[in-house]
């Protein structure tokens, strides 16, 4: 499963046969930056993170990602609250600031699948070895 954020970002997430699940994101950076600047795309937690309940890459405002730790943020309301990858990724997003601030792809061990976001749109797209594809732009609403 993967995004591309804008013209910069691009993030993909994966599990295989046998639950294990990684994640890369990349990044175009931001243009006019102030000198000295990282975005969250380099901070494990951040915007890339990966263990054995889900793999998150994240995208957006890279502040307030960086600030919510919104990759890690997921992986840990699964692992201490229990919830779903779903609601997890749901209530990521939804606390990671102002809406247009974040959006992200991310699947579990199990190949739950999530893509929600705050913003206008977000490219995406989801396929499975089993031949489903998707690739969504706008919101489902």
């Amino acid at each position: 499963m993967c995004y591309a954020w804008q013209a910069g970002t691009v993030g993909c997430v994966a599990v295989d046969s046998a639950g294990n699940l990684a994640s890369a994101t990349s990044t175009g950076g931001y243009v006019n930056k102030m000198v000295g600047r990282i975005g969250d795309t380099p901070v494990i937690g951040a915007g890339t993170y990966a263990n054995h309940f889900c793999a998150v890459s994240a995208t957006g405002k890279g502040e307030e990602i960086i600030r919510g730790t919104v990759a890690r943020g997921v992986a840990a309301l699964m692992e201490f609250k229990g919830l779903s990858l779903t609601e997890a990724a749901a209530y990521a997003v939804d606390q990671s600031g102002p809406r247009g601030t974040c959006g992200l792809v991310a699947v579990s061990a199990n190949g739950e699948v999530t893509m929600p976001f705050n913003t206008t749109g977000m490219f995406r797209a989801c396929a499975t070895e089993d031949g489903y594809t998707e690739i969504p732009i706008w919101s489902k609403k």
